[in-house]
């Protein structure tokens, strides 16, 4: 008996739609970068400046590639990268916000 043969229409957590989205890519990178460079700084108490900017500037970047995104793997990616700058972002105001020891 002769079947029909289906490709594999599931897709994998990091499938794509095989289209070009540079926009999307590039909000991606600089929100992990943002988001990565915002948590590590958040653990120096003394950088809480550079922590809380760049996680608020990686939260901002990372919900509009969010907003704008179209696959899952553009997706999972922001989550992550938005997570982290959160976290920096509010360990960073903890430790003295976004203007703390300038306008003592």
């Amino acid at each position: 008996m002769a079947q029909a043969m289906r490709s594999n229409t599931v897709g994998g957590l990091f499938a794509t739609d095989g289209k070009p989205h540079p926009l999307q890519k590039a909000l991606l990178a600089v929100t992990l970068v943002l988001g990565i460079t915002s948590f590590i700084t958040a653990m120096f108490h003394h950088l809480h400046l550079l922590s809380s900017w760049t996680g608020l500037v990686g939260i901002l970047t990372g919900a509009y590639g969010q907003w704008i995104s179209v696959t899952t793997r553009e997706r999972f990616g922001l989550i992550l990268g938005l997570g982290a700058a959160a976290i920096g972002f509010f360990l960073g105001m903890a430790h003295g916000g976004l203007f703390g020891g300038l306008f003592d």
